[in-house]
């Protein structure tokens, strides 16, 4: 996938801070931390999915549903595939 070669330092530091956000979440629960704290922490770690997802989830549609050179059947196995991992990730 050419869009995520591309981006791959900016994905990469999200994923970096995502896996940091899970390990303080990992460490409180160790040391007893307050709820409410690793409450917040939690909504931290679904904002930076969700943001994640979404860097990846534009690049993947410019390149692949936006490509001029694609047939009409390609286009619409490409937004099916979307549509899928869509609907597993909003479950």
């Amino acid at each position: 996938m050419g869009h995520t070669t591309r981006d791959q330092k900016q994905l990469l530091t999200r994923v970096r801070r995502i896996k940091g956000q899970a390990e303080a979440i990992e460490r409180a629960l160790e040391q007893g931390t307050e709820c409410a704290a690793m409450l917040q922490q939690i909504a931290a770690i679904r904002g930076a999915v969700n943001g994640l997802m979404a860097q990846v989830l534009e690049g993947h549609m410019r390149e692949h549903l936006g490509d001029v050179a694609a047939t009409p059947e390609q286009r619409e196995q490409d937004l099916e595939q979307v549509l899928s991992v869509l609907r597993s990730y909003l479950k």
